[in-house]
């Protein structure tokens, strides 16, 4: 029998699955053809330890030397710069507090990014901020998931979840697994997944996010750039392999879906970029969307369920999961091994599935 099945294959049950991998047989199945194909294959990708709420940041932090440093770290420099025109200053602040960045003069910054028009007068910058290898650290995942006797499998669609006297029995086609523990981090469609073992959902909202990506304006060498917010987070651009993506950083609710981009938005988007560049959007290479799932307080949640220890959440990354991946999943297999977890208990105690019991 296999101890935990993991459903989910992409940065969520990756990583759980290689942590559980320690603690007895892990299999873990992913719906589509590849891992990492929906959210996980849609992420911007970044590493900044003061983003997101306190839980997050807290994950943040206990994951920086894993991705710094294991399977010789999966991390390149990129940084960090907030633009403020004079309409955003009270949410500049805010912000430029909230991310801990520096400000300096806008001179400075153009010398970074040379194309920052007249109406910006206020930069935020931090150094310390990185571009995650994303593809390498699923990979990594998954490779130590088999080298620990277990088994990632593509194309293995769950079609029906039964609590048994033992544990749980997962239905693929016609294909049976039995499964001593259950985990559930199939992002979108967790409480599908849920509702299919009888377990109570938690509510989860998918959120989508759009991306679009552009040519470097003006013929520039991107590369060096660092990643641009706007205040408040109404759009953010990022050098992506000698172009630009830019995103008006949506939150429109969907259902768990295979998402794509709305024109509309991607458009709202590209014009607020370009309010504050002196090269206009004459092309758009490619577009795409991404469902980010957020758990009903915002926190990620991880571990046994309030009412079925044997069923298991790894949910809720809404957007944060590459960065949390390493202390989310440790934070799993410390709560399952009975281990002191490596994050505060005030923090914990915001992550658990018991706070919605």
């Amino acid at each position: 029998m296999i101890d935990f099945l993991v459903i989910g294959g992409g940065i969520a049950g990756t990583s759980v699955g290689a942590r559980l991998s320690h603690l007895g047989h892990v299999v873990v199945l992913e719906r589509e053809t590849a891992l990492a194909y929906h959210a996980s294959g849609r992420s911007a990708a970044m590493f900044e330890e003061s983003y997101g709420a306190p839980s997050t940041i807290a994950l943040n932090k206990a994951s920086r030397d894993y991705h710094f440093e294991a399977n010789g770290g999966v991390t390149s420099p990129r940084g960090l710069m907030l633009i403020g025109t004079a309409d955003s200053t009270q949410a500049f602040q805010t912000d430029l507090v909230d991310m801990q960045l520096q400000q300096i003069g806008v001179d400075d910054a153009r010398a970074m990014i040379p194309i920052l028009n007249n109406s910006v007068t206020q930069i935020g910058y931090s150094a310390g901020a990185w571009d995650l290898d994303t593809d390498l650290l699923v990979q990594n995942f998954a490779r130590e998931v088999r080298g620990n006797g277990g088994m990632v499998r593509t194309s293995a669609e769950v079609t029906a979840v039964a609590r048994t006297a033992t544990g749980w029995d997962v239905t693929l086609g016609e294909e049976v697994l039995s499964a001593r523990n259950l985990v559930n981090a199939a992002g979108a469609w967790v409480d599908v997944i849920a509702q299919k073992a009888g377990i109570a959902p938690l509510g989860v909202t998918p959120l989508r996010r759009s991306m679009a990506r552009i040519p470097a304006p003006g013929g520039h060498d991107v590369s060096s750039w660092p990643m641009l917010f706007g205040p408040g987070e109404n759009w953010y651009a990022k050098p992506d392999a000698g172009a630009l993506i830019v995103s008006p950083a949506d939150e429109v609710l969907m259902p768990p879906m295979d998402a794509w981009a709305d024109d509309m938005m991607l458009a709202e988007g590209l014009a607020r970029y370009e309010a504050h560049v002196t090269e206009p959007v004459t092309q758009m290479l490619s577009n795409w969307a991404g469902l980010r799932t957020f758990a009903p307080d915002r926190n990620l949640v991880l571990g046994p369920d309030a009412r079925d220890a044997s069923f298991i959440w790894m949910a809720g990354q809404g957007g944060y999961g590459f960065q949390t991946a390493p202390a989310a999943s440790q934070l799993v297999a410390d709560l399952l091994a009975g281990n002191t977890p490596q994050i505060a208990a005030e923090m914990v105690a915001k992550l658990v599935p018991h706070r919605f019991a």
